[in-house]
Order: structure tokens, then C-alpha cells, then sequence
């Protein structure tokens, strides 16, 4: 059996047995605003509920281990300590993915992930519209776990209001299990979808994402992809270039074809098969291509 002393590894390596050993997390999609009133929206696997009387929640942004800074999230709950949980399910997990990619103060994360804000009730963060259960919450307390890389930090959350999508209830008015088709996190690139098993998702770029919000309209309008598919379109780094493109169709008979068919559903579709075979970029090659 391997031993291992926390202090003598590298904090990055504890982190990956400590993900990757404690699992399946579920995901505390936090939605807050800055001092300026600036959305910021970020996902954090570290999270529970830890009482129903009072109703609280705890989720927390740790610091980074490559560097020892923190999140805009933590600085946003601590200005302004108010914050919405707002719950992952399956229909989501591509575009909360892309949300956690590293986009300078100012941008907003809605936009980037290509999902709605909805104003909340009782707090001033928006809700995440396509959420299955959205609660808006105060923050009674930010624990401090540390200062070094790694770090945690304990966001003390007191849900004021709930909201819950109809269509996840039973026939009692109680959350169906199975129509919330909840995911979790686990180590690496891995998932967790509860009533399925194991997925990957391919971990936002190092670099970033171009985002929903540069995905063309008449892809955002059709009704063949979905906000995975979205999500997935999102987080490359840059769309193929119009040489690439010509190429590709050029060694490509079956594109050819399609393109030559004049039948637009047809060049989607392809997409959209490309895309549950995870070949993004392939993707976007027969979403530009042209006749």
C-alpha cells in the first residue's frame, strides 16, 4: 500500500489524490456579482449541504495551488456576501465546464458558457435560468483554511429562497432523482451522472475559450444542438481558418456531397455527429464550410 505524508508531496499531486480519492463531489455553480455589479460565474466541486434548519450551504474557492492567488468569486462573496448556488445537471455540464476557464476580471461568464441570467428574488447575483434548482443565499461567514497555494476557504451560505424546475418533480411536488439527472465531480477530466455512471469532459484550455458567445447565431438558433454541443464549440481556442476549411472539404467526398445538396439540416447533422464523437474542430470545419 503506498503511504504518503502530506507535507513531503507536491501540493499539486495531494490535490490530485485528495480529488480523486474523495468522489463523486457534487458542484456548487456559484453565481455572484463585484462591487460594480459585474456577473461572475464559476462551478466548485468542494461543496454541500451541511443543515436544514437553518438551511445552509457550503462551497469553497480555494487558492490556486500554481500560483497562490484567488478566485473572483471568493473576493465577490467577501465584498459583497451574498451569492446563488445554483445546481449541475447532465443538460448543463459542458457549458459549466467552459465557465471555469480563467477569463479576466470584467468578462461575464453567462455570455462565455452561453447561459441565461435570471434575476433572483432576494439577492442581487443572477440565477443561472437553465438550472434545475437555483438557491439564492447569504453568506453568513469566509473561513479562511490557509495562506499558502491549495488553500481553502469555507463560504458559509444561508439559503433565503429556493427555486426549483417543475419539470424534475414527482407526482408528490419532491425532486425525481432521475428526471434531475444530477452530475458530480471526480478526479481529472472524469464525471459522475448519477443514474448513467462514469463521462469525460475535456477540461476548459490553458489558454482560452472563445466562447458561446462566438459560436455563429444560426448554430445558437437550431434546434439539433443542444447547450452541451454549445459548450463544447466554445472552448477552443480559435475557429479553423478559411484555409483549413477549403482543404477539409476539398479531401472530404461526403462534404461535398452535403454541401453540394444545398440541404442545410444536413451540414448541421454532420456537425452534431461530430461533435458526440468529441472532433470539435471537425465540427466547426463543416459548420463554416461553404459550396
Amino acid at each position: 500500500m503506498l503511504s504518503i505524508n502530506p507535507k513531503e508531496i507536491e501540493p499539486a499531486k495531494l490535490q490530485g489524490y485528495l480529488q480523486s480519492a474523495v468522489a463523486p463531489r457534487p458542484i456548487a455553480f456559484a453565481s455572484t456579482l463585484d462591487e460594480n455589479g459585474m456577473p461572475n460565474l464559476s462551478p466548485f466541486s468542494f461543496f454541500n449541504v451541511f443543515s436544514s434548519n437553518p438551511p445552509i450551504l457550503i462551497f469553497s474557492p480555494a487558492r490556486r495551488v500554481r500560483n497562490n492567488t484567488v478566485k473572483h468569486t471568493l473576493i465577490n462573496v467577501q465584498n459583497t456576501k451574498e451569492v446563488v448556488i445554483n445546481i449541475v445537471n447532465y443538460d448543463i455540464v459542458q457549458q459549466m465546464s467552459l465557465s471555469s476557464t480563467e477569463y479576466p476580471d470584467g468578462v461575464n461568464e453567462f455570455e462565455k458558457s452561453g447561459l441565461t441570467m435570471v434575476a433572483s428574488e432576494v439577492v442581487k447575483p443572477f440565477r443561472v435560468a437553465e438550472s434545475p434548482v437555483q438557491f439564492e443565499c447569504k453568506v453568513n461567514d469566509v473561513i479562511a483554511l490557509g495562506d499558502q497555494g491549495g488553500a481553502g476557504n469555507l463560504v458559509i451560505c444561508e439559503v433565503v429562497k429556493i427555486h426549483i424546475n417543475e419539470a424534475v418533480l414527482d407526482a408528490n411536488g419532491m425532486i425525481d432523482q432521475h428526471k434531475i439527472d444530477l452530475v458530480a465531480r471526480m478526479g481529472a477530466n472524469w464525471y459522475s451522472r448519477s443514474n448513467v455512471g462514469m463521462f469525460e469532459v475535456e477540461k476548459p484550455l490553458s489558454t482560452l475559450g472563445i466562447g458561446v458567445d462566438n459560436v455563429p447565431q444560426f448554430v445558437k438558433e437550431s434546434s439539433i444542438f443542444n447547450g452541451n454541443d454549445l459548450g463544447k464549440l466554445g472552448n477552443i481556442e480559435a475557429i479553423p481558418t478559411e484555409e483549413e476549411i477549403t482543404i477539409f472539404v476539398k479531401e472530404n467526398f461526403e462534404i461535398k456531397g452535403i454541401l453540394s445538396s444545398e440541404d442545410a439540416q444536413k451540414q448541421l447533422k454532420k456537425a452534431k455527429e461530430y461533435l458526440d464523437n468529441n472532433e470539435v474542430l471537425t465540427a466547426w470545419k463543416v459548420l463554416l464550410a461553404k459550396q
